[in-house]
């Protein structure tokens, strides 16, 4: 018995692909056929093909495309991670951009191939994937690299204050019109002319959104910038 377990070949790596380029779908699937250790398990060519895929038995490893004719295949990484619990997603894709690298990650993928990888490295990373691994392009690790060490740099940053919302003189303004002075007294008490205090209430309603006296004193109390 033990002689025959030894003579055993190891389980197969079972596959399957999310990939609507035709090329390179059948360029990949002749080397998954001939490799021992994989089993082509289902192939899909759109994102609601690709979504059906996972209502039938779960693969080992799931490669996804993300520009699919009817939508996105991170639709198809967020559904597998729900349905497919085990198993191991790779993106194969074109996008090399910092929003479909981050997107899919979150979206639960654990390896991102750009399409200039040939199908026998590729098949090299299913295995990489398949024991655990998170094979991922050089240029898309450095693009990682260089975003997690720009929010490295972000967080050591000390941070600004806060602008005000208002002004010191628009809040004086305001504190005034709050007390009942109308613009002329305003003016007199600020030392300004009365089209400048217009100016300022003008400003202070644009800034709290607002078209009233009465709404300006209810905003600005709510936001704390007068007592109430």
């Amino acid at each position: 018995m033990e002689a025959d377990n030894a003579n055993q070949e190891p389980s197969a790596i079972h596959v399957a692909i999310v990939e609507d380029d035709p090329g390179f779908l059948d360029a990949l699937g002749d080397v998954l056929r001939t490799t021992a250790d994989m089993r082509l398990t289902g192939t899909a060519a759109t994102r609601a093909e690709g979504l059906a895929l996972l209502d039938g038995p779960p693969s080992d490893v799931l490669l996804v495309d993300l520009g699919l004719p009817d939508g996105s295949g991170i639709d198809v990484i967020h559904a597998a991670a729900r349905q497919w619990t085990a198993c191991n997603i790779m993106v194969t894709t074109n996008f090399g951009d910092e929003q479909h690298v981050m997107r899919s990650i979150e979206a639960g993928a654990a390896g991102y191939l750009l399409k200039d990888s040939s199908p026998a490295r590729i098949v090299d990373e299913i295995r990489s994937v398949a024991n655990g691994g998170s094979p991922i392009s050089p240029i898309i690790a450095r693009q990682i690299l260089a975003r997690l060490q720009q929010d490295g740099v972000e967080r050591g940053k000390p941070q600004a204050p806060p602008t005000p919302l208002l002004s010191a003189r628009e809040k004086e303004v305001l504190d005034l019109i709050t007390k009942g002075f109308k613009a002329q007294e305003i003016a007199t008490l600020m030392n300004l002319s009365p089209y400048t205090v217009r100016t300022f209430v003008r400003r202070i309603y644009s800034k709290l959104k607002v078209t009233s006296k009465a709404e300006a004193i209810y905003e600005a109390r709510t936001l704390g910038l007068l007592p109430r």
